[in-house]
């Protein structure tokens, strides 16, 4: 473990054992129903670029399922979570993730605004998955102060719905929506916690640019098989491995220059520029 190469079989091995150690304890019936191939993904990058003992920050960890994996193999997790979400909140599910964690070793935290409660250096990796298409505004601010959590050379680890998959463009071509559906959107109780901006490989490129971060790992992934009706898996798989950008998700591993420092702010010209390519008014005269 902790080399960019492929894993080794008994790591392997060990992975597959922690994957159905979590299926075999995680407190909530077909949440991890079919979801194998994306913990083995998660997980197994992990242990590509981290020695065991490492410490690791889950940040948008939800349930833990995850964090609790990881933790099993070997490495200090730490979670961050607001647990805001509609299903969090009905009777007793908060309870079973803090139990859950707590029972499994998991330094959870639970987010109720303000600072990080975390020290800066403190993580050679802060991972998030399937958080950064949910956040209303840029993730500029929230990246930052997790990036500063991180040791230099540490790892920064996301990953993020493909804004362009297959079965968005099929939608598309249809004149159906490639966003959330409709019905979700407007019947959904309380503040809207769904997906607001979903993700391509430009993104991530620039994404990375901009948080001076140098891309170790840069790849598409199927990570929602289990959204895909058993008569299309195969086909679609199929279809995937020969047109890797139709694939369900990207997946980015970063690392943190030793030099790094926080970049927040743009020169006023450099903003405006950016900002006329959004709206009619002409910011850059």
């Amino acid at each position: 473990m902790g080399s960019s190469g492929a894993l080794q079989t008994r790591d392997k091995k060990i992975l597959k054992a922690a994957i159905q150690r979590l299926i075999n304890d995680f407190p909530f019936h077909g949440y991890t129903d079919r979801k194998e191939d994306a913990y083995f993904n998660v997980a197994s990058t992990v242990m590509r670029y981290l020695p065991v003992g490492s410490k690791i920050l889950d940040f948008g960890c939800g349930p833990c399922d995850k964090t609790v994996i990881i933790q099993f193999l070997g490495y200090d997790c730490s979670g961050y979570d607001e647990l805001l979400d509609e299903w969090h909140k009905l009777d007793g599910n908060r309870k079973k993730i803090l139990n859950f964690a707590s029972a499994h070793d998991i330094d959870l935290h639970i987010g109720t605004g303000g600072d990080l409660p975390f020290d800066k250096g403190l993580f050679d990796m802060v991972m998030m998955h399937d958080v950064l298409e949910h956040l209303h505004n840029s993730p500029r601010d929230l990246l930052n102060d997790l990036l500063e959590l991180v040791k230099p050379g540490g790892y920064f680890f996301t990953t993020v719905p493909s804004a362009v998959n297959i079965r968005k463009r099929i939608s598309v071509l249809f004149g159906n929506t490639n966003l959330p559906h409709f019905e979700g959107y407007y019947w959904n109780p309380g503040p809207w916690r769904g997906h607001v901006r979903e993700y391509t490989k430009l993104d991530l490129i620039l994404l990375a640019d901009y948080l001076d971060l140098e891309i170790l790992e840069l790849r598409s992934c199927n990570h929602m098989l289990e959204k895909i009706s058993p008569i299309l898996r195969n086909p679609y798989i199929w279809i995937t491995n020969i047109f890797s950008g139709f694939r369900d998700s990207w997946l980015l591993v970063a690392r943190k220059k030793q030099n790094w420092a926080p970049k927040r702010e743009l020169p006023r010209e450099d903003l405006n520029r950016i900002l006329s390519r959004g709206t009619t008014y002409r910011y850059d005269l």
